[in-house]
């Protein structure tokens, strides 16, 4: 049965990784990992467009085919690897199935085996509603606030209930994910800097200078509250939060590795999902747990 299963990943792999894909050959300092799994949202999924899979879930789980996911297998040449990560799941996609219009996603937990040996895990973002909220905050006004006028009403700023509230939610997940597969090394990632904290770039994209900074600020909460958990459970915090800097949606092509509002992308170019990932995103977020792994 392993030997199918990894006869199978091989394939899979061979399909979603194109030319110039991570294929590495793993450093002999590099930890052997024989099954891992990776679960989380879009930001996990590294949603796209242009490069699109259906090897692991539905077309409308977006997940990309050079996600960090993807590239980490391979750099590792992970002989069991699955791929459950999918665009909009929320913490109970954990243990109950995603419905799309296009065949429902089963929950991500399934994918666990108690011999899977290393896990990676990005959620949050959408329990809190912090992506949906993205889209409020547009305005042909540059003077308005539509964001902050609409989450912080009487002193109190509704996102940050939010955040505080997706907190046992995600712990609940690692315990979750500890039962399942009581051997395998649990890496939590954050949301790297999609907005920066020195205003936004209307009209590029129409969101004020007040409501980008606060989006930027309620990123830093994530993070924060994700990086507690972390120390909280015990697991591996994999900070992609610092280091992106500079990188953000209002940088040109080539240097931001989040998209705009705008659906396209540079990288790679063609229509892409917004205020998500671009393959230089992808790229760096798999740096990043690569170098967590010591690899």
């Amino acid at each position: 049965m392993k030997t199918s299963r990894a006869l199978l990943t091989a394939a899979a792999l061979a399909v979603v990784l194109p030319a110039g894909a991570a294929r590495a050959e793993p450093d002999a300092a590099a930890p052997a990992v024989n099954e891992y799994v990776a679960l989380g949202d879009s930001w996990a999924a590294d949603a796209t467009i242009t490069q699109i899979t259906t090897v692991f879930t539905p077309t409308p789980c977006v997940q990309s085919a050079r996600n960090y996911a993807k590239q980490v297998a391979a750099a590792l040449s992970v002989p069991v690897f699955r791929d459950a990560t999918c665009g909009g799941a929320v913490t109970a996609n954990m243990t109950a199935p995603q419905r799309t219009a296009l065949g429902d996603n089963a929950p991500q937990f399934d994918r666990l085996t108690e011999s899977t040996d290393l896990v990676t895990l990005e959620i949050g973002g959408n329990d809190a509603d912090l992506a949906a909220v993205v889209g409020a905050c547009v305005t042909f006004d540059p003077a308005a606030t539509p964001c902050l006028d609409q989450m912080v009403v009487d002193g109190v700023d509704r996102m940050s209930q939010n955040i505080a509230r997706t907190e046992p939610r995600v712990a609940a997940a690692i315990a979750g994910i500890r039962e399942r597969a009581p051997h395998a090394r649990i890496l939590l990632l954050d949301y790297f800097e999609g907005i920066g904290l020195d205003g936004g770039c209307w009209p590029e994209i129409p969101i004020s200078d007040a409501d980008a900074i606060w989006l930027g600020r309620k990123l830093i909460e994530m993070h924060d509250m994700l990086a507690r958990v972390a120390d909280d459970t015990g697991v591996e915090f994999v900070d992609t939060y610092a280091g992106s800097a500079g990188h953000d949606a209002c940088k040109p092509v080539g240097t931001r590795w989040v998209e705009g509002l705008l659906p396209y992308s540079g990288n790679p170019v063609g229509p892409a999902v917004p205020f998500h990932p671009n393959q230089l995103g992808a790229d760096y977020q798999a740096r990043r747990v690569l170098e967590a792994l010591g690899a």
